[in-house]
């Protein structure tokens, strides 16, 4: 066994320069955060993240119960921001879905904000992450986190243009077989 080691950012942005949430891509709806919706959450969270990089990072993504579990954790941990937690649908399939925190240190923190393969490019990670910090925002925030592998350069380059800015390199140690 062997240990790879992942380059992750942590970025960060001001909360009361938002850009305006635009209008979600045709036929697409706003799913609110309700305990009914946890395990819609975690199916969705889990055909986000099944095939990429960060289920090898954080293997309870790539597996079904794991992201159930997740979403348990998420959803029953002290800081949930409700109105920081959504899922984007069109017509009974769910696209995406994100969750907010907030951290000990009084932060907004973007949990797993995805997009399922199929949908991505059409604006629904951007109404996402926007929604999610105006969640923050109207929860008294003034600073928004998020985490992302360095190598996901699409979610990267999505942040910097909606005014991220990176706050702190990390790395992230793996097992591998």
């Amino acid at each position: 066994m062997s240990i790879a080691y992942y380059k992750r950012f942590r970025m960060e942005i001001d909360l009361d320069r938002l850009p305006p949430l635009g209008a979600l891509p045709e036929g697409c709806r706003w799913v609110a955060w309700h305990p009914a919706v946890l395990s819609s959450h975690a199916f969705v969270k889990f055909r986000c993240f099944r095939m990429e990089l960060d289920a090898r990072i954080f293997p309870c993504l790539g597996d079904q119960h794991g992201c159930a579990q997740l979403m348990r954790d998420i959803s029953t941990r002290r800081g949930f921001v409700p109105e920081a937690t959504w899922l984007i649908a069109r017509g009974n399939d769910y696209l995406g879905t994100v969750q907010g925190v907030i951290d000990r240190t009084g932060v907004g923190m973007i949990q797993n904000l995805g997009v399922i393969p199929e949908a991505r490019n059409q604006g629904i990670g951007t109404s996402l992450l926007l929604q999610s910090l105006y969640g923050f925002y109207e929860a008294g925030l003034s600073l928004g986190m998020l985490e992302v592998t360095a190598d996901n350069i699409g979610a990267v380059r999505l942040y910097r243009r909606l005014g991220f800015r990176r706050a702190r390199t990390l790395y992230k140690a793996v097992n591998e077989v």
